[in-house]
């Protein structure tokens, strides 16, 4: 088991956009939550699912999970400590750390059994300040 953690639910769905790696960064991403991460392979946006244009091919209906407050770099079983019950529970999960804090996303469709999962896990669900 690893550590217990506070998490907030955010409101909203998100998209996951795949992109060829050398692409620029779109001029209708934005919102309160974008992660923009770029490999040889690839680029990925994760942002608000309303702003991505209907007819280009992603993953949407996906729902934001994070860790509330900062974390130290230091600690070790974040993402284990809800991958874990997740896996166990069969629902799949997309991953994105920052510098602050980590995000966890699973489909809308999933939301509800994963926070039951977690709380279950002994985490806390704690309300949320979205702007």
């Amino acid at each position: 088991m690893g550590p217990i953690l506070n998490l907030v639910v955010h409101e909203g769905r998100l998209a996951i956009v795949r992109f060829p790696p050398d692409a620029s960064l779109p001029a209708w991403a934005g919102g309160s939550f974008l992660s923009l991460t770029r490999s040889e392979r690839e680029m990925s946006l994760v942002c608000r699912e309303a702003l991505v244009p209907a007819d280009l091919k992603c993953e949407r209906g996906w729902r934001r999970l994070s860790v509330d407050g900062i974390l130290d770099f230091s600690l070790t079983g974040i993402l284990a400590s809800v991958a874990g019950p997740l896996a166990e529970a069969g629902i799949p999960l997309f991953a994105v750390s920052t510098h602050d804090t980590d995000h966890f996303m699973v489909k809308d469709r999933h939301l509800l059994e994963a926070v039951a999962v977690l709380i279950a896990a002994g985490h806390r669900m704690v309300p949320h300040d979205d702007k």
